[in-house]
């Protein structure tokens, strides 16, 4: 009869462990336990490690090899930018890179004063393609392609000093330019863009947008950055390129988002932690539909922020207490004193929010919630009178639980936490009532907490 050969070794297997039938049962020699113990060393380290090989596995499958199938059940709208890159350039996408917008659900202008917010990130994303042109002109002109406003932009890396004011792709060059002053080389390189986050509406498209594009500059230049720096050069081209003073909130929700979360920031030690959202919960966002270009609202706000820190002595105010803003009131102008109230009382807010959420107590988060829409109304005045008029609906429809604008102010959305059972006939009423008192029609809708960005391979 033929023998079985065991691999590099003359012996089938009953000469190699010296194989004898004991009630169905093997009776091995030293060299069947020698085996065993490999066998065994190597079960023990998997279980050891198994935490960084399952989030490996994870991060390979996510930047490397989706399949066409999973991709487009996943993101439908990321799984066809592939082939439109290609209608548009000629040649296939080599990243696509997805960052959702973000709701602030407390901590209204906190981020650059150093304190802390709650914040989520939601299921509305913007959505990149890209690749690196080696054919470029002298290697230095990239190309920009916008689908939902159908706008080309081109522009030079030895030329990025040319802005156009108020464009969308100065997003994108400024980008570059923060990538530049940290040393890293970004190739020529065209890319397509879109996303179903609203413009202008308190939802940070921005961030969204800077987020997807860092996600895969970061890969067309082998940069490797991590999570901070990648926020950061986000942050940077609002601050240095754009023009607009905003602090790192809406960049970090961008990124670090999951399924099902909150995300509690702290903008002076930069942790971040996810905390969950109370079940039987919904959110339910009304667009106002009133348009702002919040640069030199926000750029007053900021100043007036700083301003009460220098007074008062202190770093920023997130080292100010409430009690020691009314220890100084009386050296701040009315004006001041009102923008740092609602900064101090926001950052103590989101505290006692986060400890109501810790014990359950969603009543007592909701209501701190409107008491941010007021301060916000009052002291910092970044409301305006239709999102008031969202709010003050909001309160007397069943379901509410709490309401508030959301992000920058001066327009844009209202975030309503309500009663889920409640949520769809609350977003219906809404709606209809709020266009029978301004005659504007509000894009109102029930978002979920999602993923943060992604980077994948086309």
């Amino acid at each position: 009869m033929k023998k079985t050969k065991c691999r590099k070794r003359n012996l089938d297997f009953k000469t190699k462990y010296n194989y004898k039938p004991i009630f169905g049962f093997a009776m091995n020699t030293a060299e069947f336990f020698k085996d065993f113990k490999r066998s065994f060393t190597f079960i023990a380290l998997f279980f050891l490690y198994r935490d960084y090989i399952i989030r490996f596995t994870l991060f390979y499958f996510s930047t490397s090899c989706f399949s066409p199938m999973i991709l487009a059940d996943k993101d439908p709208i990321l799984a066809s930018l592939s082939d439109k890159f290609k209608e548009r350039f000629g040649r296939p996408a080599t990243f696509l890179g997805r960052a959702p917008g973000r709701l602030e659900i407390l901590g209204n202008h906190t981020d650059y004063n150093e304190g802390t917010v709650l914040s989520v990130a939601i299921n509305r994303s913007a959505r990149v393609a890209a690749a690196a042109n080696p054919d470029a002109q002298d290697g230095m002109a990239c190309q920009l392609y916008d689908i939902k406003g159908k706008s080309a932009r081109r522009f030079r890396l030895d030329a990025l000093d040319r802005k156009r004011p108020r464009d969308w792709s100065n997003y994108i060059k400024g980008i570059v330019c923060e990538f530049n002053a940290r040393g890293y080389s970004i190739p020529a390189f065209d890319m397509i863009v879109t996303g179903d986050v609203p413009l202008s509406a308190g939802m940070s498209s921005s961030a969204a947008l800077e987020m997807a594009v860092v996600k895969v500059l970061d890969a067309l230049s082998d940069s490797k950055l991590g999570w901070l720096e990648q926020a950061k050069i986000g942050q940077g081209s609002e601050n240095h390129y754009v023009g607009a003073n905003t602090g790192l909130m809406d960049q970090l929700s961008s990124l670090m988002g999951r399924e099902g979360q909150l995300i509690y920031s702290d903008f002076r030690s930069f942790e971040v932690k996810n905390v969950p959202i109370p079940t039987g919960t919904s959110f339910v966002v009304a667009n106002s539909n009133v348009k702002h270009n919040l640069t030199n609202e926000y750029n007053e706000r900021r100043e007036a922020c700083e301003e009460a820190a220098r007074i008062i002595g202190v770093k920023a105010l997130r080292d100010v207490t409430p009690a020691m803003l009314e220890k100084a009131k009386s050296r701040l102008s009315d004006v001041v004193y009102r923008r740092a109230k609602h900064v101090v009382g926001e950052i103590d807010r989101v505290e006692k929010g986060s400890q109501a959420l810790a014990a359950g107590d969603i009543k007592a988060f909701g209501e701190l919630m409107s008491i941010s829409h007021d301060s916000s109304r009052y002291n910092f005045e970044n409301s305006c009178d239709e999102l008031d008029t969202l709010v003050e609906i909001g309160r007397t429809l069943p379901g509410f639980i709490g309401a508030r604008l959301s992000g920058g102010g001066f327009g844009g959305i209202t975030v309503h936490l309500v009663e889920a059972d409640a949520a769809q006939k609350y977003s219906d009423v809404l709606a209809e009532r709020y266009l029978a008192k301004t005659g504007v029609n509000a894009q109102v809708m029930i978002l979920t907490a999602g993923d943060g960005a992604e980077l994948i391979r086309a």
